[in-house]
């Protein structure tokens, strides 16, 4: 049977761990739990070692969402369990093994006991927790579901990581295949073609256009590689200067929204990730208001995220949310008018859940379209471009051999 390492808590809130056998991770849980403790890690025992530094609460050098994803699932069991919060806190300073991570828990723990709400605890560790993983906090405490909200929170984090490593993959293949077409044209540059030059230029004769313009491409990045690099660097980071500043933000997110294609697919991104937001936020209490202006900090994309301040302010002034959304022109037609039927049904947080479903799969519909666009483009260029540079080559060979004879 495979060997699994586990990490659990006694009822008296003791922490333990230790190896057991099982059939599946589930088996070892649910034998752990007739043994009358409450499990919180259990991983398989062959990778415990290599995988420590990925599955443990936080890494030595920052946090990182998965890690705050871990902390909150870990965190909610101990709560739901009904262990006292700075007991909780105490058990998961002892799960820790990075010396600055026990520190932060620790400050976290001594403001608890301190008479400070878990929210404000948090709170006061800058740069760690964002202002929506906050604002949820608060209304779980203010609500007396912390547990509830906590496990909702790590949904909402896993459900955010999936779509985003959807993307990531989806483009992983077209990055590896223009990596490789600008490697082999290089090499095709850099090392093969200059072993002609020399035969050409010993002929003696008027090589054709074509071998012309690759020969001299070649001599250009054998000779300006590091121009070339330097350009590279400098378009970077003029690029990384505009979209820090906040008008050029706003252009460059705008002329992006009106791609064919890709703009469809920024467009959907940003709906879900604006649906589960804030659905997520109105079901655990949030002020449709504050809400609002907790989703605008999460989205990526400046124009829509300034659309909503003009939705805000309608909000205000008891206009609702479906039109105020409809007359910014950015958002689909068929959320918002999911929007307005959750409006006039009372059920606008299921239903602001229901579209960040819908519009995931969109998403994973709309990465698989692009990709069926893309590979036969990217193939079709990469033959183009290195069947020309070998044809230019064989012309000359060919028009070399003619003089000869």
């Amino acid at each position: 049977m495979p060997l699994y390492h586990y990490k659990a808590v006694t009822p008296a809130g003791l922490s333990q761990e230790g190896e057991m056998d099982g059939l599946s991770q589930s088996a070892v849980v649910e034998r752990l739990q007739t043994m009358g403790l409450i499990p919180i890690r259990v991983d398989a025992a062959v990778a415990r070692s290599g995988s420590a530094s990925s599955h443990g609460l936080f890494n030595k050098n920052r946090i990182k969402p998965d890690d705050v994803a871990v902390f909150t699932q870990e965190l909610a069991t101990l709560i739901k369990a009904g262990l006292p919060l700075d007991r909780c806190l105490e058990i998961l300073i002892g799960l820790s093994a990075n010396e600055p991570v026990r520190q932060l828990m620790t400050q976290v723990r001594e403001d608890v006991r301190g008479g400070a709400a878990l929210s404000a605890a948090l709170e006061a560790q800058p740069g760690v927790f964002s202002r929506f993983y906050l604002n949820m906090i608060r209304a779980g405490e203010a609500g007396g579901a912390l547990d509830g909200v906590l496990q909702r929170l790590n949904e909402f984090m896993e459900r955010s990581k999936e779509l985003k490593e959807t993307v990531k993959s989806a483009l992983m293949y077209p990055a590896i295949l223009i990596g490789v077409a600008v490697l082999s044209v290089v090499i095709l540059l850099m090392w093969v073609v200059p072993q002609f030059s020399q035969m050409f230029e010993e002929s003696g004769k008027a090589l054709p256009l074509p071998t012309q313009i690759v020969i001299g491409a070649g001599d250009a990045v054998r000779d300006y590689w590091w121009a070339m690099a330097l350009l590279g660097i400098g378009v970077y980071s003029w690029f990384a200067r505009q979209m820090r500043e906040p008008i050029s933000r706003y252009k460059w997110d705008k002329r992006l929204l009106r791609l064919p294609l890709v703009g469809d697919l920024v467009g959907k991104l940003e709906v879900a990730r604006f649906s589960r937001t804030l659905g997520t936020l109105i079901g655990n209490g949030v002020s449709l208001l504050t809400a609002l202006a907790i989703v605008k900090d999460t989205l990526s994309n400046t124009v829509m995220a300034e659309g909503l301040n003009t939705v805000a302010m309608q909000l205000k002034e008891g206009k609702g949310l479906g039109k105020p959304l409809m007359e910014t022109g950015l958002f689909p037609k068929l959320a918002v008018h999911l929007v307005m039927v959750g409006e006039e049904t009372g059920k606008l947080q299921e239903m602001l859940i229901r579209i960040a479903d819908i519009y995931d799969r969109e998403v994973h519909s709309a990465v698989k379209r692009m990709l069926a666009l893309m590979e036969p483009v990217l193939i079709l260029g990469l033959g183009l471009v290195i069947g020309g540079i070998i044809m230019s080559i064989l012309v000359a060979i060919l028009s070399v051999n003619d003089l000869a004879m």
